[in-house]
């Protein structure tokens, strides 16, 4: 059961997160939005240390597929990526289905079902575009029932046919690619969705890194400001407790951000302006010295080892580099506190979305 929504609420919008990670997305959501994650879920517990330890008033709900969606509070927003081990260009090519672990996504298509947000946020990798989806047939539902018999030329009309190699042949309904089946997900679910698909390199990375962002609306919603579209009954009560860290004087036509998020603004601001690599930087990267010149410029930060040496196993890439390839803070997902082995904290590093990259995209997406 809902638990009661408050008529006495300020501008920030409610976020339940999925598939959580070290919340990059969540970070990139607060900050398009001036919005709030107030519950996550995260399965895998080393990597919800890190989330809970930044999102220390946000409850993890644990496995995805165990959640009571009646039972959780309403949300505004609900955002997440799910795995993509399944539909990534690097992996088996699975695709989107049943049993796989990118087939997760039919539990946050039931998420939305249940909880009824005005926006849907989506992170995935660029296989989303051309991996298959393979649905289960329905019962009553083939191939002769929804094709008149008249549909299908004969033989003497197919050879007068002009060849067409894009052609998708007789079944209409195959190949389904798997940002296809999400998208016509959310269309049954009554949401109107765009897409966009961003590398990391357009916002200044030193990596192409592309990924896909889809943001889902609510049909009937009012494309407005964002903090004017959503319903205010379900927006959030009090400030955010994070640590200040943005002390950039920023436009008073900026909206407001919550104090976590808030070095997003930095970043974005900082996106556009022109950058020189030093002879620092041409002796120590090479050919690489004005794309490092320029992150460090963007995140504000210099550039770390880029690996760890040992005599027994080679080099390998440091924590620290790579945190500082997706553009965190630093010490966001390395901090001892959390208690991840250097193995741990790259694998979730590199499983992560870039906050800036994801932002950047929604900025887009959003009227």
């Amino acid at each position: 059961m809902r638990e009661p929504i408050s008529e006495h609420a300020d501008s920030r919008l409610r976020v339940g997160s999925l598939f959580s990670g070290y919340g990059g997305l969540d970070l990139a959501v607060e900050h398009a939005l001036n919005a709030e994650t107030i519950w996550f879920s995260e399965n895998n517990e080393p990597v919800a240390r890190v989330f809970a330890h930044h999102w220390p008033e946000a409850p993890n709900l644990g496995d995805i597929t165990t959640i009571d969606w009646r039972a959780l509070p309403p949300v505004d927003v609900l955002c997440g990526g799910f795995p993509c081990q399944d539909v990534s260009t690097v992996g088996k090519r699975a695709g989107l289905a049943p049993g796989t672990r990118s087939g997760l996504w039919s539990h946050m298509a039931a998420a939305i079902e249940a909880l009824q947000p005005e926006l849907v946020v989506i992170e995935n990798v660029r296989g989303l575009l051309s991996s298959p989806a393979i649905r289960t047939q329905q019962e009553r539902d083939d191939d002769e029932q929804r094709k008149p018999n008249d549909a299908t030329p004969g033989p003497a009309t197919l050879r007068n046919l002009e060849p067409d190699p894009w052609g998708l042949g007789d079944d209409a309904a195959r190949p389904l690619r798997a940002a296809g089946a999400v998208l016509g997900d959310l269309a049954d679910l009554r949401m109107d969705a765009q897409w966009i698909g961003l590398p990391a390199a357009l916002v200044g990375a030193p990596h192409p890194r592309l990924r896909v962002f889809i943001l889902a609306r609510r049909q009937g919603a009012v494309p407005d400001a964002a903090g004017d579209r959503l319903d205010p009954r379900r927006r959030i009560t009090g400030t955010s407790t994070g640590e200040a860290r943005n002390d950039r004087p920023l436009a008073p036509d900026h909206r407001p951000r919550t104090q976590r998020a808030g070095w997003l603004a930095d970043q974005e601001h900082r996106v556009g302006d022109a950058v020189v690599p030093d002879r620092r930087h041409l002796r120590r990267w090479g050919r690489y010295a004005h794309t490092v010149a320029r992150w460090e410029h963007i995140t504000g930060r210099p550039a770390p080892a880029p690996a760890l040496l040992s005599h027994d196993s080679g080099p390998r890439p440091a924590p620290a580099f790579v945190e500082w390839l997706v553009g965190l803070l630093p010490d966001w997902v390395i901090d001892p506190v959390h208690e991840l082995s250097a193995n741990q904290q790259t694998t979730a590093l590199g499983n992560g979305v870039l906050p800036l990259q994801a932002a950047v995209a929604l900025g887009a997406l959003l009227p």
